[in-house]
């Protein structure tokens, strides 16, 4: 029963982020969430929690350069 419920919620997780185009930051915030998961038994959960924390500090680190570099146009 517990590895139909990881084989689901996996499929879910892909079709979520299947539909996503931009995913900077997921990637890397994957990997270190799935390896914090793992040493906490949680390797699928820890690495949803990263992407979702990797993808919004770049969408961040991304509205902090334009807004630097519409700063630096004005000057």
């Amino acid at each position: 029963m517990k590895k139909l419920s990881v084989i689901a919620l996996t499929a879910g997780m892909l079709l979520v982020m299947s539909s996503q185009a931009d995913a900077k930051g997921c990637l890397k915030g994957a990997a270190a969430g799935g390896i914090a998961g793992h040493v906490a038994h949680h390797g699928v959960a820890g690495a949803a929690a990263g992407c979702a924390v990797g993808h919004h500090m770049a969408k961040k680190k991304e509205k902090e350069k334009e807004a630097n570099s519409k700063q630096q146009e004005q000057k």
